[in-house]
């Protein structure tokens, strides 16, 4: 059966790879891609050629007014049948600062915004278009257990605090340093996880959702807004570390994105799955208060782009 799955991050890094394998293992899919500016029509060129189905719409994710035009102009083609029946969906772009000061357009913490409030966003605008069997899949990141077992030290753990806190600047200490902005990344990371728990709560049966953590995957765009000698580190010297098992290469990251969505890696609804496998998240990622406060919270973050019935369902 010919069916849609929307992605986010497919310009680059995991999303590239993840996006071609997706395509030359599932002839079926129309993928369509969710990229910034000029960048979204080459890039739906370059991963159609061959004749795969590809299109695109004109995002920036960083503003919650273009998210919405975005997932409307989406639904819109869904429900007239200009694309075959929605059955996934791929947020997996993701933005880390350096500082926790960044705003947005709409006054929210930028890594906030992009890592959590876009993609939620997206599920409550496209919600009404799944069709069964349909995988929501959300990327995240082990920097969530704030450990060196798995982060090496490099990334703070989170430092969760009230929603309210969390979506404006200045959550951490000393909020201007590269600390405080890997912290707000880590923190968005675990939010992530809360919200697939949710999702998994109340979204109907047949719409699963689960969260995917690539791992350690040195060479991506996620560092680009660092200064020049972490760009440096994390484009030419960290990609040796894909060599142990410490870290896992873009390409085998991406394979694995593609069969998580793809649901050729089995796992139920509010699932965590830790590049290939099934797995269990940090400790603190299991807590039923928190995912609730965090989607009351995010419900009315996002509630000025909702339509009227978007704002009823699931609360």
């Amino acid at each position: 059966m010919h069916h849609t799955i929307v992605m986010t991050g497919a310009s680059r890094g995991i999303g590239r790879v993840a996006a071609q394998h997706i395509l030359c293992q599932s002839p079926n899919v129309h993928l369509l891609v969710v990229a910034r500016g000029s960048s979204g029509a080459r890039l739906a060129d370059e991963l159609g050629a061959g004749g795969h189905a590809v299109s695109h719409v004109v995002a920036d994710l960083g503003s919650l007014e273009r998210v919405r035009s975005a997932a409307t102009e989406i639904h819109d083609r869904l429900e007239r049948g200009e694309l075959p029946p929605l059955r996934g969906f791929v947020g997996n772009a993701g933005i880390q600062h350096t500082n926790a000061l960044t705003e947005g357009p709409d006054g929210f913490e930028s890594t906030f915004a992009v890592n959590v409030l876009a993609n939620h966003l997206f599920v409550r605008l496209l919600q009404d278009r799944f069709t069964a069997p349909a995988r929501i899949v959300i990327t995240t990141s082990d920097t969530h257990f704030g450990d060196f077992k798995h982060n090496m030290g490099m990334v703070p753990g989170p430092a969760w605090k009230s929603p309210d806190v969390l979506a404006r600047t200045g959550a951490f200490p000393r909020p201007h340093t590269m600390a405080a902005g890997r912290t707000a990344y880590s923190t968005s990371k675990l939010a992530t996880i809360y919200l697939v728990h949710e999702y998994a709560r109340r979204l109907p049966a047949g719409i699963d959702t689960v969260a995917y953590n690539p791992g350690f995957v040195p060479g991506t765009g996620l560092a680009r807004n660092a200064n020049p000698i972490s760009r440096f580190t994390m484009r030419r010297i960290l990609p040796v570390m894909t060599l142990t098992p410490f870290a896992t290469s873009r390409n085998a990251a991406g394979r694995c994105l593609a069969e998580v969505v793809l649901g050729t890696i089995q796992a139920p609804t509010g699932s965590y799955i830790d590049r290939n496998r099934v797995d269990r998240s940090s400790e603190e990622s299991y807590d039923p208060q928190r995912e609730g406060e965090l989607w009351q919270a995010a419900q009315r973050f996002t509630a000025a782009w909702l339509p009227g019935q978007a704002r009823s369902q699931m609360t």
